[in-house]
């Protein structure tokens, strides 16, 4: 056993794995962080997030992403001018940049799946301690400028990521969102 009290087989018996969250405590517990504590993601950690986006559900199985990860500090500010609504990444531990593709057909499946994409990386970060908050790109011409972005790329979308700096991530008791019973209909509206 190691000093942390593991003895190598997790709270759902897979055998050389860490302690981890469970899905729904992953779920209950993430929130958007706009404010983080000065320290770095571990690289091993952010791929972990990566992956998460990689194996994402996509319509057909498309995958019409692409990743950009940047954790250059001076870049990570110059990226928070991408849109008003993107003061956070300045300050965030690291950000990824999903870039959608070059072109989307009459459904908009590309939207669909890039929101699965995003949201499956903001879970993996929830369940690593990380705090994670998303924005869009308005701007995607500084966007093409700062990352290279390819000319057949327009528009992208953006997850800073980092340590929250005010309390660590639990599950919330009472989210402000609105009632279930006024959300779920159940056979008809």
């Amino acid at each position: 056993m190691d000093q942390a009290g593991w003895d190598g087989e997790n709270e759902r018996g897979a055998v050389g794995v860490g302690r981890i969250m469970q899905t729904w405590e992953a779920i209950t517990s993430r929130r958007n962080v706009r404010s983080f504590a000065g320290r770095p993601i571990p690289p091993a950690d952010l791929d972990q997030i990566l992956e998460a986006g990689r194996r994402s559900p996509s319509s057909q199985n498309w995958q019409p992403w692409d990743f950009i990860v940047v954790t250059d500090h001076a870049q990570l500010r110059e990226l928070a001018q991408v849109w008003q609504g993107a003061g956070h990444v300045a300050g965030s531990a690291a950000a990824i940049v999903v870039v959608g593709p070059a072109a989307d057909n009459q459904f908009h499946r590309a939207q669909l799946d890039l929101g699965q994409a995003i949201m499956a990386m903001m879970l993996a970060a929830a369940d690593l301690g990380i705090g994670s908050c998303h924005a869009g790109v308005a701007d995607i011409q500084l966007a093409r400028e700062l990352l290279g972005l390819p000319e057949d790329r327009n528009w992208a979308l953006l997850i800073s990521l980092g340590y929250p700096a005010d309390r660590p991530l639990v599950p919330i008791k009472n989210p402000k969102r609105r009632p279930f019973g006024e959300v779920v209909h159940r056979g008809r509206w």
